[in-house]
């Protein structure tokens, strides 16, 4: 049978016998139904696959026994982090979910002058563990056993000038990504529905980003962080 992988936020060593986080236990026994002995795969982050087994089903308990740790070696050599103007509605969620299968390293939401979404403290942090749900959740389905850094929610004349390549996207910008010279590291931001203001476009240009376009038409925000974080993963990472 095909062997599912689940976060479980706890230390992971082989040869332990462990009771899996009630969550991850609810989805192995309830939803997919796996029974005593049959197989799994674990990972908390650190980097490894943990190949385990179902030792134990008790009501809602789940213990597993761990047999091998492996590196998955899927992680792209491009650090790409991802400042995102916040989209409304799912497109949020969308954008994240994707960057994380297509490798970004770190997310940062970002408030604009024209963002149309407008959130109280308490809402926004509602949001924030939503979104982190949804990265988990992108790294279990796309393989990845490290999960991208989830930053809180800034306004963008708040970011200050970032260590190495740092670009915006931009439809009247001139120069485009196959002027870019090859980078190991680069921070990207996308505007958000209604595009970036002049203030906006101002005060990236004072911190040192550069604008940079993707062909000749506009792109909606969902299509343009996925499509430049492609683009970048092509020139500079690992999608071939």
């Amino acid at each position: 049978m095909r062997s599912h992988r689940f976060y479980t936020p706890i230390n992971l060593a082989i040869d332990a016998t462990m009771e899996l986080p009630p969550e991850a236990a609810h989805h192995c026994t309830q939803v997919l139904r796996y029974k005593v002995d049959d197989p799994l795969t674990l990972f908390n982050g650190d980097g490894f696959n943990y190949s385990a087994t179902i030792s134990e089903i008790n009501k809602k308990q789940c213990s597993v026994k761990i047999s091998e740790k492996k590196n998955p070696k899927n992680e792209s050599p491009l650090k790409i982090h991802l400042l995102q103007g916040i989209a409304r509605g799912d497109k949020m969620e969308f954008i994240i979910q994707k960057a994380v299968e297509l490798g970004v390293t770190e997310i940062t939401p970002v408030f604009t002058q024209r963002s149309n979404v407008r959130l109280d403290e308490k809402r926004l942090e509602k949001k924030r563990l939503h979104w982190n749900k949804t990265i988990i959740s992108a790294c279990e389905q796309s393989g990845r056993a490290i999960i991208p850094k989830l930053n809180m929610a800034v306004p963008l004349n708040q970011i200050k000038k970032l260590d190495f390549a740092s670009i915006y996207l931009e439809p009247e910008a001139t120069k485009c990504f196959s002027s870019l010279e090859p980078a190991g590291q680069v921070n990207i931001v996308i505007g958000p529905e209604g595009g970036f203001s002049d203030d906006d476009l101002s005060h990236l240009n004072r911190i040192g980003f550069d604008g940079v376009r993707i062909g000749p038409r506009i792109l909606r925000t969902e299509t343009a962080g996925l499509s430049a974080v492609s683009i970048l993963q092509s020139h500079f990472g690992d999608l071939r």
